[in-house]
């Protein structure tokens, strides 16, 4: 037990929850441990999200990528971590994204029914889960008005915190570079200066096809910047 303890305290949804709670709630939900090869597909976009899924040893990468695959933002998320949660509930309870573990990666998974329960077993559990929904919700917010009024450079950073997890590393966005300037509604001059005064502040690299980030938190100053 006190592994599971372990375990479960670890991950962010379980955070602040005593001792005690952990054995009532191993006592009364099914928890599932899978694991995972190198390279084996963790869950594909568009799989309905019918378990809450933790990573809880070794890292995956994860992909969203418009209809066509022009347009693809990949991250790593590391133990421990959650893949998603802000899709196991709503109108589209499908994954935005496919995961494939990189390493030998462990999943604890527990059903939508079962998480219902925990939830409502302690304000804690429940706190938690409102914690994360609330801060994608104000996400999206400063995004929208970085769109609307903001700079080249709040609306790149807007891009890929959306597409990203809290936690997320190794960020790539793999889109030509004549479509992202397409896309963003900019002359190519004015999209080429952004990523250069981006990549002399050392937040990103930048080749013809890929900009990688090297701090998610640069994006964020961005954007919290803009908004003060």
């Amino acid at each position: 037990m006190d592994s599971m303890y372990e375990i479960l305290m670890g991950l962010p949804l379980f955070k602040g929850v005593s001792h005690e709670k952990i054995s009532e709630i191993v006592g009364m939900a099914k928890f599932h441990f899978l694991k995972y090869l190198p390279n084996e597909i963790i869950l594909n976009a568009g799989d309905q999200c019918t378990h809450i899924k933790f990573i809880i040893s070794g890292k995956a990468r994860l992909t969203i990528a418009n209809s066509d695959d022009r347009f693809k933002v990949s991250q790593t998320l590391e133990a421990p971590n959650v893949i998603a949660p802000e899709f196991l509930f709503g109108r589209a309870p499908f994954y935005p994204c496919t995961a494939e573990a990189i390493e030998a990666t462990g999943i604890l998974q527990i059903s939508k029914s079962d998480y219902i329960k925990i939830l409502n077993t302690d304000e804690i559990f429940l706190f938690n889960f409102l914690n994360i929904l609330s801060k994608n919700a104000q996400k999206a917010v400063d995004g929208i008005l970085a769109i609307t009024t903001g700079s080249l450079e709040e609306r790149i950073a807007f891009w890929i915190i959306s597409l990203t997890q809290r936690g997320g590393t190794d960020i790539a966005l793999t889109c030509r570079q004549r479509d992202l300037y397409s896309l963003f509604g900019v002359q190519r001059t004015s999209f080429l200066a952004t990523l250069e005064s981006m990549r002399n502040r050392g937040i990103i690299e930048y080749n013809n096809n890929e900009i990688r980030i090297n701090s998610r938190d640069s994006l964020l100053d961005i954007l919290n910047t803009a908004a003060e």
